[in-house]
């Protein structure tokens, strides 16, 4: 990629941005009240959907078993007994546990010495983990450890692709790439402005909104702040529009950048 095509295309992923936050506001994920829990539903949410999810979370919170300790402790076969609403819960299980123990391995356990690594040198640790690809390890970093990475999923890939800005098999680290150089001047805009926009529409659609949690309202960098709300914005356009058949592109707020012909 020429770097003028380099440039039009982060001009382009800009605008998006712009598009949808005015569109759906903050999206506050990742909905979680740790980032254990951000941890664990990293895991649990290949695959599968984020509702099959919230009902796995949810077993292990009344079970008093969302934590480390509680992963550390509880055996593998009641795991995966109260995480079997996720999906390929068997190899879901055994990969939780094995992040326990590299964790214990390698950071005493602890979280604060994990997230205190370099992002690069932590990430080659975890895509070196049973079970993590380069999505699993990025919401890890991002949304559990506020490191300033990109999540490129599915919806990415498809989004970009459709808009002809990127082809859907391109390679991951090439779409983060073009997704981190070019957010991050909105990042620093956003340190230097006090204006922000709308947080939410009074109705309609909103995007993959949650509600609220004590990790989606953590403090972070502006950097990681832009970062976590495309991508939130992204799975929302996703979900709602762009889906894998029959997408509903006339009331998609990003219709209007549509290269012509490709509206529905």
């Amino acid at each position: 990629m020429t770097r003028a095509g380099k440039e039009s295309k982060g001009k382009e992923v800009r605008r998006y941005y712009a598009a949808l936050y005015h569109a759906w506001g903050a999206q506050h994920w990742w909905p979680a009240e740790t980032r254990f829990e951000v941890i664990v539903g990293a895991y649990l949410t290949q695959n599968t959907a984020w509702t099959n999810v919230e009902r796995a979370l949810a077993q292990l919170r009344v079970a008093e078993l969302l934590s480390i300790d509680g992963i550390r402790r509880v055996p593998l076969n009641k795991l995966e007994r109260l995480i079997r609403s996720s999906g390929y819960f068997r190899q879901k299980a055994r990969r939780v546990k094995t992040f326990v123990a590299f964790l214990d391995k390698k950071y005493a356990g602890s979280l604060d010495q994990l997230f205190s690594e370099p992002t690069d040198k932590l990430r080659e640790q975890l895509l070196g983990l049973n079970g993590i690809g380069p999505e699993t390890a990025d919401s890890i970093l991002l949304y559990a450890g506020n490191h300033p990475v990109f999540v490129v999923d599915a919806y990415t890939r498809r989004i970009l692709d459709r808009h002809k800005i990127l082809l859907a098999k391109t390679n991951y680290e090439d779409i983060r790439e073009l997704f981190q150089s070019a957010l991050a001047p909105l990042a620093h805009e956003q340190e230097q402005s006090t204006a922000t926009l709308a947080s939410q529409l009074e109705s309609g659609i909103h995007g993959a909104a949650h509600s609220p949690s004590a990790m989606s309202t953590a403090a972070r960098t502006a950097l990681v702040q832009v970062y976590n709300e495309m991508h939130g914005l992204i799975v929302g356009v996703g979900k709602h529009f762009c889906k894998k058949t029959a997408p509903i592109c006339a009331e998609c707020p990003l219709q209007p950048f549509l290269p012509p012909g490709k509206a529905d």
